[in-house]
């Protein structure tokens, strides 16, 4: 059983080219909304502040791989100032995803810089992962905004998805999250999600233990399964998607219902 490992089809470039279509189908959904148009996933948040968000965590990531930073005291503490012109949200994000993208090169994938998980993974690998992350999950929050479809790959969906588990089940969670960590402790409850559409890591076993969840790639018996489309399964994970109702997206559940939607209850990220 694995905390904070990630298990994903893709590779390094595949990421990174990744990163950069998504921030550009996100700009494409910015611009056909009003930069005060409210994001309907994120409701707290207007498209403006979206791109905002995205594009100066893109900068700010660059800057600590290009930097090679390994102490958190040593963090960047100025971002990125977004164009108060939406005109030129093209331009800006287009440079920060191309930016980020080219500071996850090969020669970085394993140098020494921080992995704020704590897990195994070299820090940036774990801030490639992230940022594919930022670029899909908040291009589908533009996307709802402006009403316009939001594609995303089964492979692209499936990583991003076992970068979620990692994320739940790493080191510093239960430090930064304790109110979530305590939450999806248990007494041996299982889960599982499995993908409709993924010729290969598509399926995610949970186990809550009372030292933690637990999660590892493959199918079991479980208490519930939620199957359906990688896309549908990461955006009902991300609380995008509600995991029954009129909106599911293909989504079906079979078993405890009520165990599955405990389990995304408490475990949202902090960031959107």
């Amino acid at each position: 059983m694995k905390r904070g490992t990630t298990v994903t089809a893709l590779n390094a470039e595949q990421a990174r080219l990744a990163i950069v279509e998504h921030t550009r189908r996100m700009a494409d959904s910015a611009a056909a909304a009003e930069p005060g148009t409210t994001v309907p996933t994120t409701p707290k948040w207007t498209i403006s502040d979206l791109v905002t968000h995205v594009g100066q965590t893109q900068n700010w990531v660059a800057e600590i791989i290009e930097r090679r930073i390994t102490d958190p005291t040593q963090l960047p503490t100025e971002l990125a100032v977004a164009p108060t012109d939406s005109r030129r949200w093209h331009t800006w994000l287009s440079e920060s995803s191309q930016r980020v993208a080219s500071a996850c090169s090969d020669d970085a994938l394993d140098a020494p810089v921080i992995n704020p998980a704590g897990d195994e993974r070299p820090g940036t690998r774990f801030w490639l992962a992230s940022m594919l992350n930022e670029a899909v999950v908040h291009g589908f929050d533009a996307a709802a905004a402006s009403g316009r479809p939001a594609d995303v790959g089964a492979d692209v969906a499936a990583a991003l998805i076992s970068n979620h588990f990692a994320m739940l089940t790493s080191p510093t969670w239960a430090m930064q999250r304790a109110d979530s960590a305590h939450a999806i402790r248990g007494t041996g409850q299982t889960l599982q999600w499995l993908a409709t559409d993924t010729a290969a890591d598509g399926a995610w076993f949970i186990e809550r233990r009372p030292d933690g969840a637990v999660w590892e790639p493959g199918t079991r018996q479980t208490e519930v399964t939620v199957t359906g489309p990688a896309r549908s399964l990461l955006m009902t994970l991300t609380r995008r998607l509600p995991l029954t109702g009129h909106d599911t997206a293909g989504i079906s559940v079979n078993g405890d219902t009520g165990l599955a939607q405990h389990w995304l209850d408490h475990t949202a990220h902090i960031a959107g």
